[in-house]
Parts: structure tokens; C-alpha cells; sequence
């Protein structure tokens, strides 16, 4: 292996990912997926759609999820910084219920490894930020489902910063509490 350092998380399956990075005088070099090092640290999937987005700062996505057509989901930022989250929704899951976060930015240029029925969001902590993602399965709009982002049963810990401007979609603002979806 030796070109990613792979940490595991406190929910079973999540993996936080850290490339090696070759640097100098000219800039960086690092791989950003290799499906042969991937598979080695226990991550044997095939990703096939990749998405981007862009987004200022105190823009909350999420929390989202696919019903019928759940997505393994391996996300990175390319540029600025933001606060990715995640709410373990597998059923008979002794963490079901469960939330993670980590910080993802162009600096310390980590990875997360979601695997499927997890719904996913992020807070966008810099002044501006690029999200890229990796997908398991095909986009279904009429298949989406959300968890609504302060859910008072969750308690995530959001870093939001005192005065910053929360920018959140009108649909992520009507998702139900993880409590009253039927799974």
C-alpha cells in the first residue's frame, strides 16, 4: 500500500483517507484514487459517477440519503475547507443513530470513505469551497431522502462560527427528524 494512510472511525465502515503527497519547489503531485490501493485497505468498490459542487461559506447540504438506491460514497474538498457529517441510518446498526464528522480541506487533503446508508452533509467553513465525490451508484432524483441538519435527537456539533450566515436550501430545511422515518 504506502500511498494512503487509511484511519477508522469510531462508526464501524466510515474510513478517513490521507494521501501521500509529493511536494517541492514546482508544487504537488498525489494520487487521488487508486483502485488497487483502495482495495487493499478494504475499500473494493466501483464508483460510477463523479460529482462537484461549489459553495460559500455558511452553506449546509444535507443531510441526504438515497432510499431504494443507497450510495457508497468516497468525498474530498479541492479547495477551502469544510465540515463533513454523516448519520448512521443502517438498520440493526448497534450505532444507528449515530453521527461523525471530520474537517476536509485543500490543506490536509483527507478523504471520506461513506458506505451506504449513511445520510451525508457538510458545512462550508472557508470563504469559498469545491466538494468532489465518488458515487457507487447512479443518481435518482425521484429516490432522495433527507435527515434534517439540527435534529435535536442528534446533537451533531456543528462549528458554527459566532455570526456566520447559515445558507440552506428550502427542501434541507423540511426533511423530518431521523425519528420519524419509517425504515
Amino acid at each position: 500500500m504506502g500511498k494512503i494512510r487509511v484511519e477508522t472511525c469510531s462508526i464501524e465502515g466510515l474510513k478517513v483517507i490521507t494521501p501521500t503527497v509529493f511536494g517541492d519547489e514546482r508544487g504537488y503531485f498525489m494520487e487521488t484514487y487508486n483502485y488497487n490501493d483502495f482495495k487493499e485497505a478494504g475499500i473494493d468498490m466501483e464508483f460510477v459517477q463523479d460529482n462537484q459542487s461549489a459553495s460559500k461559506k455558511g452553506v449546509l447540504r444535507g443531510l441526504h440519503f438515497q432510499i431504494d438506491y443507497p450510495q457508497d460514497k468516497l468525498v474530498r474538498v479541492i479547495r477551502g475547507e469544510v465540515f463533513d457529517v454523516v448519520v448512521d441510518m443502517r438498520p440493526g446498526s448497534s450505532t444507528y443513530g449515530q453521527w461523525y464528522g471530520v474537517r476536509l480541506s485543500e490543506e490536509n487533503k483527507k478523504m471520506f470513505f461513506i458506505p451506504k446508508n449513511f445520510a451525508h452533509g457538510f458545512l462550508v467553513l472557508s470563504d469559498y469551497a469545491e466538494f468532489a465525490y465518488k458515487c457507487t451508484d447512479f443518481y435518482h432524483p425521484n429516490d432522495e431522502g433527507g435527515v434534517i441538519w439540527n435534529d435535536p435527537d442528534l446533537a451533531i456539533e456543528w462549528p458554527i462560527e459566532d455570526g456566520m450566515k447559515l445558507t440552506i436550501s428550502d427542501k434541507d430545511t423540511k426533511w423530518p427528524k431521523l425519528s420519524d422515518i419509517k425504515r
